[in-house]
């Protein structure tokens, strides 16, 4: 992929997030680039573009305990936004570090997509991006993560779905997007309630015939 792959309108003076990504992966003065990096380099617009950096991998399937190395920013990120705080880690997390080649693999699956996203964003509908629905958005979110790192069938998809919405709706101040990934989120929670309790159902069954055994 060449960088005229990843040319979007700059906005507002702003380099867009899949252009940052993309230089970022291609930075040969480091060999490893940790999640403290990714902070300064974003700035003020850190919350949203993290967001999205964390929950977009889990929208295809991942290998077993990724979504909880992913989900754990995630927490942290999600309570920031609802509670109106600039964005944080704890050096715990700011110390993780991918190595260039690993972060120019998911650079490649994820970076196509957002470029061809970022040309549908704009600011709008600016209620949406406001507090107090703000903060709900942060809620939302935050739940969201929470679900995202348990370990249930189907619960990673579109939970990190609905987030990835949500955070580039933050990122960009586009409503329309928060609007969407609202939606997402309650059909997220919908289909995982439905796992979850086709899942106790199943255990109530198991139980029910080995003691009538």
């Amino acid at each position: 992929m060449s960088s005229t792959d990843l040319a979007v309108p700059e906005r507002q003076g702003s380099v867009p997030l899949s252009v940052l990504l993309f230089r970022l992966a291609n930075d040969t003065s480091r060999e490893r680039i940790s999640v403290g990096d990714l902070l300064a380099a974003l700035g003020d617009r850190a919350i949203g573009a993290l967001m999205f950096f964390f929950a977009a991998p889990n929208i295809l399937p991942v290998p077993p305990g990724v979504s909880t190395l992913l989900g754990a920013p995630l927490l942290f990120l999600s309570a920031q936004l609802m509670l109106g705080m600039r964005p944080w880690l704890p050096g715990i997390v700011t110390r993780r570090s991918l190595s260039r080649d690993d972060l120019a693999t998911l650079v490649r699956r994820i970076v196509p997509w957002l470029a061809k996203a970022e040309k549908l964003l704009r600011p709008r509908v600016s209620v949406l991006v406001r507090p107090p629905v703000e903060y709900f958005v942060g809620l939302v979110c935050l739940v969201l993560a929470a679900v995202l790192m348990l370990p249930i069938p189907l619960g990673n998809t579109l939970p990190a779905l609905a987030i990835s919405l949500l955070a580039l709706g933050v990122l960009e101040r586009d409503g329309v997007w928060i609007a969407i990934g609202l939606f997402a989120s309650v059909v997220a929670g919908a289909v995982v309630w439905g796992v979850l309790w086709a899942m106790v159902k199943a255990v109530v069954l198991i139980l029910g015939n080995f003691f009538d055994f």
